[in-house]
């Protein structure tokens, strides 16, 4: 159909056909507004699902004074079992709870020890059993201020591979099988478990790239290593807990709000720390110095301003999700999801903007791209503010997946973020990438074969091994020597 008017003198050339000027960004500013669309729609869908679970529950939120017994009843096709009844006693309870429509049943209590907690069998659904027939009682132990509940898994009777209490949630450092920690997740077999454990180190991976990958950009370049990043990520997660918990905001705003503040911490940073340093050729070995004394700071500071205890962002549980033998909750998903876009959106900064591309000039060789005419400072500040909001991401999206932050959250992992930069090659973003994943499975899936305390010793030994083969990392380049 022809919806321009034809060529005339007074009209020689259709509005269709005029020609536009070299370098227009009219088609690239649709493109990044339909990115920033897109991501603010996943984190309102990320901060809506814990909403979702709240319309539906009744949860207790653990206080100073107050612990929670909860757990979830699902039958063995995964539906919810509802009006299972369980008898709870304890130092200060003996009473009976009802699962709900949703298969969820909770409890306060008010004094730490040990509860137990009885199924009555005959309050199972019609065709339904426990999956081990001969345990039909769990003992509980729980805190003030926390969390704990007991699995009784529905299904075939099996041998072996029967559930067991679980820990508090932000107890356990092991990862997200579900955001509700009582889900009675299949756990029939040994092949169950490595799957999801590798899904656990997958999803670990990946928020583990959001505060990596920006290390990676600062250290090409700048030649910085800087300790100070996981309290980057420890900022961001403290922040959200500040306005979601003390200020009350959704929290899909307490997020961006969190991004913003790590943003403008790095631009800080770079304005009044390392620009100066830089502009009187202060060492960057020196520097790196700084970097720990300001790490150090910060952390005391955190732990003076919020003290030495779990801080959890959000104290509503996410519905979980079965994946063939694996489990893991919305919130789980969506921060993965998020992840993954936020990591598309950065190398499609650095492969196809202008600005991206200056960048990998300076990272390859400052003094030829000043030479060339790019401001080698200006990139410079762009990169750490976009680093430390990267930072400041993962640190809510990880807070969200342990289910709690503490003040040294990002001391915890930044040996992980390190080993990660270097294992991808040094100064390549899309190394820290690739060696973020690695860390992040191998990490989860050593605690198969070894205590869960020890897991990160096995992410390190592989560090160590590939090294050895390949000095320069998985996509770094090798550098002539001598």
């Amino acid at each position: 159909m022809q919806l321009t008017a034809p060529s005339s003198p007074t009209n020689p050339r259709p509005p269709t056909e005029r020609r536009r000027r070299p370098g227009s960004s009219g088609p690239r500013r649709v493109w990044h507004a339909s990115l920033a669309t897109t991501l603010l729609a996943l984190i309102g869908l990320l901060l809506a699902s814990p909403a979702a679970s709240a319309a539906t529950n009744d949860p207790c939120t653990p206080d100073p004074q107050t612990a929670c017994l909860i757990g979830t009843m699902r039958t063995a096709a995964g539906d919810p079992a509802v009006g299972v009844q369980l008898e709870v006693t304890g130092p200060d309870v003996s009473t009976t709870v009802t699962t709900g429509d949703d298969g969820r049943w909770t409890l306060a209590v008010t004094q730490a020890g040990d509860y137990t907690v009885t199924l009555d069998v005959a309050t199972l659904p019609a065709g339904e059993t426990l999956r081990d027939p001969s345990t039909t009682s769990r003992v509980v132990s729980v805190e003030l201020g926390r969390q704990g509940g007991a699995l009784f898994p529905l299904g075939t009777p099996q041998t072996g591979g029967t559930a067991t209490a679980t820990p508090s949630p932000g107890e356990s450092t092991g990862g997200d099988t579900g955001a509700d920690p009582t889900t009675s997740a299949p756990t029939g077999g040994g092949s169950n478990r490595v799957a999801q454990q590798f899904a656990n180190g997958l999803v670990f991976g990946l928020l583990l790239a959001l505060a990596s990958v920006g290390l990676s950009l600062v250290y090409g370049t700048t030649g910085l290593s800087s300790f100070s990043h996981g309290e980057q990520v420890t900022l961001g997660a403290i922040m959200a807990y500040v306005f979601t918990q003390l200020v009350g905001l959704p929290l899909w705003l307490s997020a961006a709000i969190a991004i913003a503040i790590g943003g403008a911490s790095g631009w800080l940073q770079d304005a009044g720390i390392w620009s100066p340093l830089r502009k009187r050729r202060v060492g960057t070995t020196q520097q790196m110095i700084v970097t720990i004394g300001l790490s150090m700071a910060l952390q005391y500071l955190f732990q003076f301003l919020f003290g030495g205890g779990r801080l959890r962002i959000v104290t509503t549980s996410s519905s979980p999700v079965y994946i063939g033998p694996v489990v893991l909750s919305v919130q789980t998903l969506l921060s993965a999801l998020i992840a993954i876009f936020v990591l598309g959106a950065v190398a499609y900064f650095l492969l196809f903007t202008r600005t991206g591309r200056a960048t990998r000039a300076v990272s390859d060789n400052p003094a030829l791209a000043a030479a060339s005419g790019i401001g080698v400072e200006r990139v410079i500040r762009t990169v750490w503010v976009g680093a430390t909001a990267l930072a400041a991401l993962g640190g809510v999206l990880t807070g969200l997946y342990f289910q709690a932050t503490t003040w040294n959250m990002g001391g915890t992992i930044l040996l992980l973020m390190f080993a990660a930069v270097t294992l991808g090659g040094l100064g390549t973003a899309f190394g820290a990438l690739a060696g973020s994943l690695v860390i992040g499975i191998v990490s989860e899936m050593a605690s198969l074969v070894m205590p869960s305390d020890m897991r990160y010793a096995g992410a390190l030994l592989i560090l160590i091994l590939v090294l050895l083969v390949r000095p320069q990392g998985i996509l770094g380049r090798a550098d002539r020597v001598g």
